[in-house]
């Protein structure tokens, strides 16, 4: 008779399943002694934690080398394309202080980046000269895909500066300047700017994205150069063999940098060179209509910092505008308002017109998204080109965000339809046979309630606050932004605090709710709303009357490997923006796939989720976009609101007076102004909605069994929402390629 297996059994087993077919577990400890006795020079006397990792991450490193190895010398004969990321307090993490076991330095491929200087024309040729040049150094880390030998390599850069010294500088005591100027130059890679929705001009991030660009355009055209298949006139048959994909506009300079090599390094003549034949290398994932975030690079700063790509820019704005010209004769507003180079008190490069101009495809990441895009915010562009433009909506791996943080769901869904729905999500729709099944409705609802106990021992010793591990776990986790509405949040639970206030002995379903995530170091607002969180667990949590009926926890340090334990245990997924706000989110998917039902608005990848799901499968409330775009022809007062409804007013009138910060009463007024005054989001409008919708939610958790079918259908459904698809759309719809079939055999297999 064999006793059950507990979880952690279950994922070692797992584990150890998965290494199996290289070692067995006797020589995986071999191995792990190996790595910590002469890797390390260590015994288990002086080991620490962190050694035994890097003994572990020796150990599985050297499963991939072979495969990873044998995946480039693949790709090499075959040629196919390549595929090129309380009050907050933030602190410096210096996550390579130890070293990277997976990283591997290639300094045999060190490459010059310039900078400053200035262009000189003559006699048919263009040279960019006298510039500072910082040194670009390749770690290589093997990204291994899912029992299939591959593994493909992801390469980052660090800065170096040069080793010429100017010795003359050096005797006349300038020493010290020229280890100062070493520092500037290795400090393009030592600092990230946090903010990705928020567009700061500053010359060092403007240096960041084109040291990542110029490195790595280099380096593709270094391999497309050796290549078995190269030719001489190689430029049009680049797009045949490269693909890249900028990430919104922060690599845009690929465009220009990507020209500047063909006509100044290569030779090749601009005219000869048809643009076209660029453009098809070169794709534009878009990633955010808001336009605070749109980059908007001041024309100095180029003039400064890169003065032959400014030129570059010009003339690639110059021949499009002839064509829109063509099409559109006499429309002058149409140029100005598709020109790359926008007037004003201070001239700007507009780098999402061109990426546009200088890509061959345009997509957003949600279907609404990109329909937002060809509607409103790249309208004259669509106009004049539009089969460029396309979607492609986000997904997730299912092996991180089910096997591996999930491991009771993933094995209770083995168990009905087998593993093969791991690398195959679309299959998880053989579940819907068993919405109706009493014994998979009881096996969900059973992992589900011990991810919550396993979460609420978690909060407990991490956080102090004893939860109730049967209320409903409502969850909203992602950056803090106002868009994202955690302020809506607040006001619904400052309302339920008020309403078990008003009638303590009533019934209530208890909840527990959850809010974290990170702001951005300059974003005081943000700063502000994750206050008023911790503000509100204050008050909330402790007052003896609301009992465990309502608990306030802001989740800090929000990362991957907390979503990991929250996730699998929540009840309920907040995705709450204003509608036409979110390009798509991809933690919705994650909450789907887990066993979350959803709350929110039409945006986003939500209207995707209720399509597949079907909309009486998650609880929608509020404004569509359409709403919102009359809403703000008309004009949104949010007094109105507020004058209206009489929780909403109590709750305001709470953050006013000091009531959730009463050592300091004002602490909130910013909250307060620009919800009354200054919301661009609108919170106000869809309070009643959302108020009237988590009334709903309350109503249907009483229904363990009801509950639980919408949750079999939600994730019977998710299967679109697989990274899987997302990639194979890209490959087929963009870069022209169809992912391989073939499996490359394993180190110790003979090579075909």
């Amino acid at each position: 008779m064999s006793l059950p297996l507990s979880d952690y059994e279950k994922r070692k087993q797992i584990s150890v399943r998965g290494l199996a077919g290289v070692e067995n577990v006797t020589d995986l400890k071999k191995s792990f002694n190996r790595h910590l006795h002469f890797t390390l020079v260590k015994d288990r006397n002086v080991s620490t934690p962190r050694d035994y990792y890097f003994a572990l991450a020796h150990t599985v490193r050297d499963h991939l080398v072979g495969r990873w190895i044998r995946t480039q010398q693949h790709y090499y004969e075959k040629d196919p394309k390549k595929i090129l990321g309380g009050w907050q307090v933030e602190e410096a993490d210096d996550w390579l202080r130890y070293g990277n076991p997976w990283e591997k330095a290639r300094p045999e491929y060190m490459i010059p980046v310039h900078f400053y200087g200035h262009v000189q024309h003559g006699e048919g040729e263009t040279k960019w000269v006298d510039t500072q040049v910082v040194l670009a150094l390749p770690y290589d880390t093997p990204v291994p895909g899912y029992r299939n030998n591959t593994v493909n390599t992801m390469r980052l850069w660090s800065a170096r500066a040069p080793n010429e010294f100017n010795l003359k500088d050096f005797n006349v005591g300038g020493y010290i300047q020229a280890v100062l100027d070493r520092n500037l130059a290795e400090n393009i890679s030592r600092v990230l700017y946090p903010n990705d929705n928020f567009f700061e001009g500053k010359e060092l991030r403007l240096k960041q994205e084109y040291f990542v660009v110029a490195a790595t355009l280099q380096d593709i055209i270094r391999r497309f150069k050796s290549s078995k298949f190269a030719v001489p006139t190689f430029s049009p048959l680049l797009s045949f063999q490269v693909a890249i994909q900028l990430n919104d506009t922060h690599p845009s300079l690929a465009i220009p940098e990507l020209m500047r090599i063909l006509v100044d390094i290569e030779k090749l003549e601009w005219e000869k060179l048809p643009f076209t034949h660029h453009r098809r290398t070169c794709a534009y994932t878009n990633h955010t209509v808001l336009p605070e975030a749109l980059e908007r690079w001041p024309v100095h700063l180029f003039e400064t910092l890169l003065p032959r790509h400014l030129e570059i820019i010009y003339e690639i704005n110059q021949r499009f505008l002839d064509k829109v010209y063509a099409s559109f004769p006499g429309d002058l507003d149409r140029l100005r308002r598709m020109s790359m180079v926008e007037e004003g008190s201070v001239k700007r490069i507009n780098m999402a017109h061109l990426c546009i101009v200088g890509s061959h495809a345009v997509n957003g990441v949600a279907w609404i998204h990109s329909e937002i895009l060809k509607a409103t915010v790249f309208k004259d562009f669509y106009e004049f080109e539009p089969h460029k433009f396309q979607n492609k909506t986000n997904g997730i791996t299912p092996r991180r965000w089910l096997v591996l943080c999930n491991p009771g769901l993933a094995e209770v869904i083995a168990e009905r339809i087998g593993e093969d729905y791991i690398a195959d999500l679309d299959q998880l729709r053989k579940l819907l046979n068993f919405v109706d099944d009493e014994g998979f409705i009881r096996d969900v609802a059973k992992v589900k309630q011990e991810n919550k106990l396993k979460f609420s021992a978690y909060l407990e010793k991490e956080y102090k606050v004893k939860i109730n591990p049967n209320s409903l776990f409502d969850v909203q986790v992602k950056r803090i932004h106002e868009y994202k509405r955690q302020l809506l949040n607040c006001l619904h639970v400052i309302t339920l605090y008020n309403r078990i206030k008003r009638e303590p002995n009533k019934h209530f379903v208890p909840r527990t709710v959850m809010i974290g995530g990170k702001a951005a170091p300059g974003y005081h607002m943000a700063k502000m709303i994750i206050k008023l969180v911790t503000a509100i667990g204050d008050i909330v949590n402790h007052d003896p009357v609301i009992g465990d009926r309502l608990k306030v926890i802001f989740l800090e340090n929000y990362r991957v490997s907390l979503a990991e334990k929250v996730i699998p245990a929540a009840d309920l997924s907040e995705q709450i923006s204003t509608a036409g706000t979110e390009a798509s989110g991809t933690g919705n998917m994650k909450f789907m796939l887990n066993g979350a039902l959803t709350i929110g608005t039409m945006d986003g990848a939500n209207v995707e989720m209720a399509e597949e799901a079907g909309e009486q499968n998650l609880f929608i409330f509020g404004m569509r976009v359409e709403d919102v775009e009359e809403m703000d022809k008309k004009g949104y007062c949010a007094k109105d609101y507020y004058d209206h409804i009489p929780e909403l007013k109590q709750a305001m009138d709470q953050l006013s007076n000091g009531f959730f910060s009463p050592k300091q009463p004002d602490l909130f007024k910013d909250i307060v102004n620009m919800l009354m005054y200054h919301d661009r989001f609108k919170v106000f409008a869809d309070y009643e909605a959302y108020i009237k919708c988590q009334e709903k939610v309350s109503a249907l958790y009483k229904n363990t069994k009801e509950w639980t079918k919408k949750v079999i259908r939600n994730i019977g459904t998710s299967g679109k929402f697989s990274s899987d698809r997302t990639i194979a759309q890209y490959a087929r719809e963009i870069w022209g390629v169809e992912p391989t079939r073939q499996k490359i055999p394993a180190p110790d297999e003979p090579r075909e």
